[in-house]
């Protein structure tokens, strides 16, 4: 018997009816990205070390990730991926980069008033354009899974609040598996980070916000400011060389700057303004939404 390809199992739920249960999506396009999710990383590590080859691989990563996801949607929906609409797409990452980078800026700004961060001399330039690349793809790829599919299938069967707090928690969990990772680290990230590009998508029901966004700040993080993200080396060599002392309460200890105080209480500012013009908006859900159209 030949072994089921991935195609064939879509084919075979898609006749029994059971994509359109909206638990059964959500499993199959979480294995299908988390599995993505670990290609790109074992790709973005092998050219770590050619700054120009790590740019390419990290935004021939991302972009397959937005063509995956189209496709997915499609396939499993039957609807086009209007969170990923073009005519938004240079706004929303603009927008979001933007927003991104200031707000780290802001927060490392504040650490360093406190005396916990200080630059010590110039980096590595070539590692700010590795971190471009490296990012680019982790953005996207995050965003699709913990906002294109678990938010969004989530708010599905729930609503939005349900999805707010889900999401966030498992963005957060899912930190503690990098190698400097705490407990505090996880639980501030997923307070600050999770409902944060929560709220942002629900602003507009786009992807390309929350997307932007992740991007600026992770690449401030790491690929300027030189500090640890969330845990993990990646932001060990940027275009500063920098230094964090103090308690961790104020610079995040090994997780880095995003398990800070003042981390959270930044994040706090564009969250409550996100949840406020989604309000507005009206794209807050408090029941169970259908988005699927009738197939044939």
């Amino acid at each position: 018997m030949p072994a089921p390809t991935w195609p064939g199992i879509v084919a075979l739920l898609g006749r029994a009816g059971e994509l359109r249960r909206p638990w059964v999506r959500l499993i199959f396009m979480v294995i299908l990205f988390i599995a993505y999710s670990g290609v790109t990383n074992m790709l973005n590590t092998a050219v770590a070390g050619v700054p120009v080859l790590a740019l390419a691989v990290g935004l021939a990563g991302a972009g397959a990730a937005l063509w995956m996801y189209r496709k997915a949607v499609v396939v499993t929906e039957n609807r086009p991926a209007t969170e990923l609409k073009p005519a938004v797409a240079k706004s929303g990452l603009r927008n979001g980069a933007l927003i991104g980078l200031l707000l780290f800026t802001v927060t490392i700004a504040i650490i360093a008033v406190f005396g916990g961060y200080r630059i010590v001399g110039w980096g590595s330039p070539a590692a700010a354009v590795t971190a471009i690349g490296v990012m680019a793809c982790v953005a996207v790829t995050e965003e699709i899974l913990f906002r294109g599919i678990v938010f969004r299938l989530v708010e599905e069967m729930a609503g939005s609040k349900a999805a707010l707090a889900f999401s966030a928690i498992l963005f957060g969990g899912l930190h503690l598996i990098n190698p400097q990772a705490t407990l505090v680290g996880a639980l501030a990230i997923a307070i600050e980070a999770g409902l944060m590009l929560g709220a942002a998508y629900l602003v507009g029901r786009s992807l390309w916000l929350p997307i932007g966004l992740h991007f600026g700040w992770n690449l401030a993080e790491g690929g300027i400011f030189a500090t640890t993200v969330s845990g993990s080396h990646a932001g060990d060599t940027g275009l500063f060389h920098s230094a964090l002392s103090g308690p961790a309460v104020l610079t995040g200890g090994s997780f880095g700057p995003e398990g800070s105080i003042v981390a959270v209480l930044a994040c706090a500012v564009p969250t409550l303004y996100f949840l406020r013009q989604a309000r507005r908006r009206g794209n807050l859900r408090s029941r169970k939404v259908a988005v699927l159209t009738p197939t044939a």
